[in-house]
């Protein structure tokens, strides 16, 4: 029988691939960051509408709180939220950035950590950045000695 020698692997080519990749889906989650953002104001909004029409709670029976004062207190979710969402959206978009240009690994990886936190596309996205960053490959691409 004949058998075919191994293929050789570029493992830089490999490398290089997997960083691209992981750069464009920083972006990616960057954009769900904002779309997020768009979901969080039309929740607000739809529950702005339902608690400040006073017809909608003048037949409710009980002793509970009023549904104003309820809304007021619900509006620092919104906020603490919404300030999570963006800044997700930022960091994400940062390290895309550094992941193309092969700067501040750590910060990256940093940022991987976090993003394991966002389920499901962040713990996807935060687990293979780990996996690829960690690698002394790509730890010898982003050496300055490499990148210049």
């Amino acid at each position: 029988m004949n058998e075919l020698p191994p293929l050789m692997r570029d493992q830089r080519k490999v490398d290089s691939d997997h960083l691209r990749l992981l750069g464009i889906f920083h972006f990616v989650l960057a954009g769900l960051s904002a779309a997020g953002i768009g979901f969080l104001f039309l929740h607000y909004t739809l529950m702005h509408l339902v608690m400040a029409n006073p017809g909608a709670w003048k037949d409710a029976r009980g002793n509970g709180p009023n549904p104003a004062e309820f809304f007021a207190v619900f509006k620092l979710f919104y906020l603490v939220f919404g300030a999570l969402i963006i800044a997700g959206g930022i960091i994400n978009l940062v390290s895309g950035l550094f992941i193309r240009r092969r700067t501040n690994r750590v910060f990256s990886l940093v940022v991987a950590g976090l993003d394991c936190a966002i389920f499901p596309f962040g713990t996807v996205l935060g687990v293979f950045t780990l996996v690829v960053l960690l690698r002394d490959s790509v730890r010898e691409a982003y050496e300055p000695t490499q990148a210049a």
